[in-house]
């Protein structure tokens, strides 16, 4: 691995498995310092351990929607690593499955309270600690939110959200800060199981490229959008699905 991350501490949300997980570990094995969130203390307790123990990275638990929970993160990652240079907004959630018109509304309010006011309150925070200084915002999206999508509809309403939203904060944010968005398929996760599970055969085979995502085709794309390397890129959708748009599939 380059040092593209060193010297830098990067904020990542959803990270005590999965997606998150995957993007903190590669951060960290290019250099960087990380600061995870979820739900759950002995999960990301966990995490943590894994990625190498508190000298790399540190946990702060609470609800992604919760301000508070927000505003502290960013708090404590000042007072133990200095300041937060990189935002990786991962935390998604998708509780129901179904038409738009056949979900439940408290639902639907829940689904984009999350995902999509969510990135705005991290996002705010960010900005605010960053002061006069720089720094770069990674959103995870779906390809659901590219199309509609067959039976989470609000889901992919909420990353069509998502994609919207992170060409406005780059519009309203450069040039001190960076925004883009990445947009995978199906990724082998336990959150994607359902949409893979016990016919995992059968998805694959409208996948060009012949299988589902691993978690760390995320994080390398992630990490691209994230570093220098990237530094005259802002406001883009970057499609990550194994060519499943190409046959025309979400």
């Amino acid at each position: 691995m380059t040092g593209r991350f060193a010297g830098r501490v990067a904020v990542v949300t959803g990270a005590s498995r999965g997606i998150g997980l995957a993007v903190a570990q590669r951060l960290v094995a290019e250099g960087g310092r990380v600061v995870i969130t979820a739900r759950k203390q002995d999960a990301l307790d966990a995490a943590v351990a894994q990625l190498g123990g508190s000298s790399v990275a540190m946990a702060v638990a609470g609800r992604a929607d919760d301000e508070a929970h927000q505003a502290e993160t960013f708090e404590r990652a000042a007072e133990v690593f200095g300041r937060v240079d990189v935002l990786v907004n991962n935390t998604g959630i998708n509780p129901v499955s179904g038409p738009v018109l056949d979900t439940d509304l408290e639902a639907a309010r829940k689904i984009l309270g999350v995902n999509v006011l969510g990135v705005i309150g991290w996002t705010r925070q960010f900005r605010r600690q960053l002061g006069g200084g720089s720094g770069a915002v990674v959103n995870i999206a779906s390809v659901a939110g590219l199309r509609p999508a067959t039976d989470i509809g609000v889901y992919g309403v909420s990353k069509s959200a998502v994609i919207g939203l992170t060409a406005q904060l780059a519009a309203e944010n450069s040039p001190a800060v960076r925004v883009n968005v990445i947009a995978p398929a199906v990724v082998k996760t336990k959150f994607a199981g359902p949409l893979y599970e016990g016919r995992e055969d059968e998805v694959v085979e409208n996948y060009p490229l012949g299988r589902l995502g691993a978690p760390e085709d995320i994080a390398a794309a992630v990490a691209f959008l994230a570093s220098e390397d990237a530094a005259w890129i802002t406001g883009q959708t970057l499609v990550v699905d194994g060519g499943l748009t190409l046959a025309g599939g979400v």
